[in-house]
């Protein structure tokens, strides 16, 4: 990987030095912060699934059809949330989504019908994919602003979360109702972004935003616009493509973290504290990949660490849903979660490359779609089949990952203003 790998910024500086790093690492820090909370609070409520099927009384598939109700919030809000970036900012959106989904999460609890919870869940959706395309939309910016492959650390902020969350939800989730536990971390929420909101807003001012390239300019010929609008095109299709990857990854995020606990719970005869460990086993586990992320970018290169972590969250995913034992099933959610880790964060980051904050909208309705689409498909399939057996499909789509990993071998960025002013190859 060539500038990409050298820190340097696009905020101001003297050539003697850099005095804007201070600013670029409390602004790091900042949106580190915001990745962790939403990791935490996603957690909070997929601990609490089975308490909150009890007391709807859903079955499997009607509760796959309430959590269709986050599917849904998520892609429509991440349709518009890539205008709402480019017409507000993303440092501003990603702030404002955080408070309303710290608000959000004290409404499951609330309901007492799979209707009710899947309206609520609607909600919930809606936030929960606003602040992901917000998020990542300004990570982008901020990489640029490094020059250095760090989204993973952003990812692996939000994996970092979600392991304390699932931890801190398996200690209490016999001892607080889920309507306490919930309200709780509202609570908690709403104190980080009052604390972390204002630097993020206050740093971001002394980035120049990503965008893309723009055709038409007098000084150009007809044929460089012929050009530049198929080269325009061409990154429409390749965004798409890792769109698709971060869909198949993301797939298996939202399956494990929804039915993960279950199935460790009810298959393997698992304690409701166990199995609430079990995700947060694969938390650590992605935490742990995703912390050397960059590292891995650095040494291997994109197409290299695509196809390995597809091919290991594939041999991982097929352990883990069909081993015979508890500690078995714990070792593939692990080896899962090692696999999956710097797939997703890869595939939003090239996106932002090629095409802004477009293609980071784009790409994350795609991928998380998957992840928000994933826990109902696999709730019909358990009711047709087993649960083991709708698991494996997680194993299937990360295999497809890895193979559309090499496809994607020959994508390039296309140029930004204010952007790095490098490209990362894809080996």
């Amino acid at each position: 990987m060539p500038n990409l790998n050298k820190v340097r910024t696009t905020a101001s500086g003297g050539p003697g030095g850099n005095p804007a790093a201070p600013s670029l690492s409390r602004l790091r820090t900042a949106l580190t912060l915001f990745f962790a909370l939403d990791g935490f609070i996603f957690a909070g409520w997929v601990v609490r699934i089975p308490a909150i099927k009890e007391q709807t009384s859903a079955s499997a598939s009607a509760l796959g059809l309430a959590l269709l109700g986050v599917s849904a919030g998520a892609v429509i809000t991440m349709t518009l949330t890539g205008r709402l970036c480019g017409r507000f900012g993303s440092f501003r959106v990603t702030v404002v989504c955080a408070a309303l989904l710290s608000l959000s999460i004290a409404l499951p609890p609330l309901t007492h019908s799979p209707l009710a919870l899947g309206l609520v869940l609607l909600v919930f959706g809606a936030l929960y994919g606003g602040i992901s395309v917000a998020m990542n939309s300004a990570a982008v910016d901020v990489v640029a602003a490094l020059r250095r492959p760090v989204m993973p650390s952003f990812h692996a902020a939000f994996s970092l979360g979600g392991m304390v969350g699932a931890g801190l939800g398996g200690l209490v989730a016999g001892g607080l109702s889920p309507l306490v536990h919930l309200s709780l971390l509202t609570l908690v929420g709403l104190l980080l972004t009052v604390a972390a909101g204002p630097t993020l807003l206050r740093e971001s001012r002394t980035l120049t935003p990503v965008t893309p390239s723009t055709p038409g300019t007098d000084d150009r010929t007809q044929e460089a616009d012929r050009t530049e609008r198929a080269d325009r095109k061409g990154s429409r299709r390749v965004v798409a493509l890792f769109g698709i990857i971060a869909l198949c990854t993301a797939y298996g995020e939202g399956a494990i973290a929804d039915w993960g606990p279950l199935h460790l719970q009810e298959d393997l005869g698992a304690h409701p504290g166990t199995a609430a460990a079990g995700y947060s086993l694969f938390a650590l586990a992605m935490t742990v990949g995703r912390f050397s992320g960059t590292t891995l970018l650095e040494r291997l290169g994109q197409t290299r660490t695509l196809a390995l972590g597809g091919a290991t969250a594939a041999v991982g995913m097929l352990l883990g849903s069909l081993a015979p034992t508890l500690w078995l099933a714990l070792l593939g959610f692990a080896v899962t979660g090692l696999g999956l880790a710097n797939i997703f964060p890869v595939a939003i980051s090239r996106a932002g490359e090629l095409a802004g904050p477009g293609g980071v909208a784009a790409a994350s309705t795609l991928g998380y779609g998957g992840m928000l689409l994933g826990p109902p498909a696999i709730g019909f399939l358990a009711d047709w089949l087993s649960l083991p057996t709708a698991l494996t499909t997680v194993a299937v789509l990360a295999a497809g990952a890895s193979c559309l990993g090499l496809l994607a071998r020959s994508a390039h960025p296309v140029s930004h203003s204010g952007g790095s002013g490098g490209r990362i190859t894809a080996d």
